[in-house]
């Protein structure tokens, strides 16, 4: 191909859907004009990619082309259709098909927190480790409660540090190891505190300050380290997929899940900040946190198994993921 004669002889049909692309108001006419230029372009950027690929001619052209189909196809704007779509079909897909990691992190994170409190309450050896006499006896007497706070700004900064918690599970689970330090570390921290406060005769009021928002809270961070593990899983036994395609599809999947979470460990923070250090009794607190974790969970078994049934995952639209190549299952 002679390119320089090439260029002569359609300069002015890729000159014309430069200026029509850049247009903000189209014709009937001008707008069929366009999408007849964008596909007799198109052709001429494929011949010349094929035959005489020169660098800033197909920059050029790629360019245009951009530009062009975002005009014919409409540029993506996030509407309330997304965000409903998000909320009722994206989010509890995406956490339904998590469920049996999550119970699996949640049996291993109780069994795990159960012996460290177990070991603080009943041994000498344990007790010690959580800290001195006197600052075991400060932490029992004032601190514990004293930490719940009530109000707006203890709220935010409990969501701030629960849901930056959460991001990192999921964020670095393909690592295989973030999650279960992060699972690890909750899990024998809880247990420690615990099992200190029972060694103090003060188990009643740990459980009364830490189920209201607990239930709920520690369970968002249960799904979020399954998430994590997860990916890591699916690194390791991709299944049918291609390796790079299954972690691309069930990153952007859990990436739904750690937005999804945000909000969810806002409704903790919530009910942390004006609810567990409240006045209220501590029989209604516990209720409420109950009642918190409940329509958690309807939410994800029954819209996010209405949603995998019709083959929702929790990964984005064709449209914005990318068009993949079919796999034999």
């Amino acid at each position: 191909m002679d390119l320089d004669a090439f260029s002569d002889v359609h300069s002015g049909e890729w000159s014309r859907l430069d200026a029509l692309s850049r247009r903000r108001r189209l014709t009937g006419a001008e707008a069929d004009e366009l999408v007849r230029l964008y596909q007799t372009v198109a052709t001429h950027l494929s011949m010349i990619r094929s035959s005489a690929p020169d660098p800033v001619l197909v920059s050029r052209l790629s360019e245009t082309l951009n530009r062009a189909r975002t005009v014919i196809a409409g540029a993506h704007e996030p509407a309330w259709r997304d965000l409903r779509r998000f909320v009722v079909v994206s989010l509890p897909a995406a956490l339904y098909r998590l469920r049996w990691w999550t119970h699996a992190v949640t049996l291993a994170s109780v069994l795990v927190a159960v012996v460290a409190g177990i070991w603080v309450a009943t041994t000498d050896t344990g007790l010690a480790a959580v800290g001195t006499p006197s600052y075991r006896e400060e932490y029992v007497d004032s601190a514990f409660a004293a930490y719940y706070d009530p109000g707006a700004d203890f709220a935010a900064v409990v969501w701030t540090n629960n849901a930056w918690i959460a991001a990192q599970a999921v964020a670095f689970g393909i690592t295989g190891v973030w999650p279960v330090f992060v699972m690890l570390q909750n899990a024998v921290l809880v247990g420690a505190i615990g099992g200190m406060m029972a060694a103090y005769g003060e188990l009643e009021l740990f459980l009364q300050l830490i189920l209201p928002h607990g239930l709920m809270e520690l369970t968002a961070i249960f799904v979020a380290c399954a998430a994590g593990l997860k990916l890591f899983w699916t690194l390791v036994e991709p299944g049918p997929r291609p390796r790079s395609r299954a972690v691309a599809e069930e990153g952007r999947s859990l990436f739904t899940v750690a937005v999804g979470l945000t909000a969810v460990l806002g409704v903790s923070g919530l009910v942390e900040g004006f609810v567990t250090g409240s006045s209220l009794p501590w029989w209604l607190k516990i209720v409420i946190g109950a009642c918190v974790l409940a329509a958690f969970w309807t939410y994800v078994l029954v819209l996010g198994r209405r949603a995998s049934r019709d083959g929702e995952t929790g990964d984005l639209d064709a449209d914005l993921a990318g068009h993949v190549q079919p796999v034999a299952a």
